[in-house]
């Protein structure tokens, strides 16, 4: 009886730290949004799902911030960046 309740304990540990760090941030702020709207701090939720608070209301955007930030401008220099990666081989 006590080995289930302590792996049924280290399972919910186990998919809470998933839920935290590998869902994509989309699903995350849904996740907060949803747990907001049955009673807990959504500053808490947030801070534990690592987004910013105020993502995930249901009107759009609010002050986060990442649907302004546009991708950097191509620079106008005709030369492409290239990268170099050094292997040395040992024999």
């Amino acid at each position: 009886m006590w080995q289930q309740i302590i792996v049924a304990l280290i399972v919910l540990v186990a998919l809470a730290h998933f839920c935290t760090k590998y869902l994509p941030a989309a699903l995350r702020r849904q996740i907060v949004a949803g747990l907001s709207k049955r009673g807990f701090d959504e500053a808490r939720m947030a801070k534990l799902f690592n987004i910013k608070s105020g993502c995930g209301d249901d009107s759009g955007c609010s002050s986060c911030g990442s649907c302004d930030s546009a991708p950097p401008a191509k620079s106008d220099t005709s030369a492409p960046l290239k990268r170099v990666i050094k292997l040395h081989v040992q024999r």
